[in-house]
């Protein structure tokens, strides 16, 4: 049976996946609709030198100070910078995307509300690039089984180790996914 696209949903790359933009990715679907799909890698934080983590404001220009990591958000745009918070209720033109998740606002009005301390690291996440897919080019991925589909929960996004997203969904999901999850990151065959 087929699996409907809808936003809010989350993708798990099939635990073999050979596209190293997606090996083992997270990705969060923002908007879905005829022309296509288009979504972030929610596990994919950016290292700088010597294994430090990128920092928003390191990468921005006129960006308040601001200890928020940035993330690899897929092969997309990667000349862009895109923000997933809580904040809706404070943030003017954002989208929500899902119960308790918001994508975009007023970037001005965020950089305020960040230099007041009113938007703290904790509620959003920073994203370079982006997962973009044509019309029907998604669904065809999900019918060939290169996705499987989770529901998004804020807690994956605001306090889950980015590190192990993918098995911790994997998990949630039960039954064989369980298995899945456990499952090593390369082929072995003995």
């Amino acid at each position: 049976m087929s699996q409907k696209i809808k936003n809010g949903m989350i993708l798990l790359a099939e635990p073999f996946m050979l596209d190293q933009n997606f090996k083992r990715a997270t990705v969060l679907v923002v908007e879905h609709n005829e022309e296509g799909s288009l979504g972030f890698i929610i596990n994919r934080r950016i290292n700088k030198q010597r294994r430090t983590l990128l920092r928003v404001d390191e990468l921005v220009k006129d960006f308040p100070e601001f200890d928020a990591p940035v993330y690899f958000g897929g092969p997309v745009g990667t000349d862009t910078v895109h923000y997933l918070h809580r904040k809706g209720d404070l943030l003017e033109g954002s989208d929500e995307v899902v119960k308790g998740i918001y994508w975009g606002g007023n970037y001005e009005q965020l950089k305020v509300l960040i230099d007041q301390g009113v938007i703290t690291p904790r509620d959003i996440r920073f994203f370079v690039g982006y997962s973009g897919w044509s019309e029907q080019q998604l669904q065809e991925e999900l019918d060939g089984g290169s996705w499987v589909t989770a529901r998004m929960y804020p807690n994956y996004l605001f306090k889950s180790d980015p590190d192990s997203l993918w098995s911790q969904v994997m998990e949630n999901k039960g039954s064989t996914f369980s298995v899945i999850a456990r499952m090593g990151d390369e082929v072995n065959y003995n």
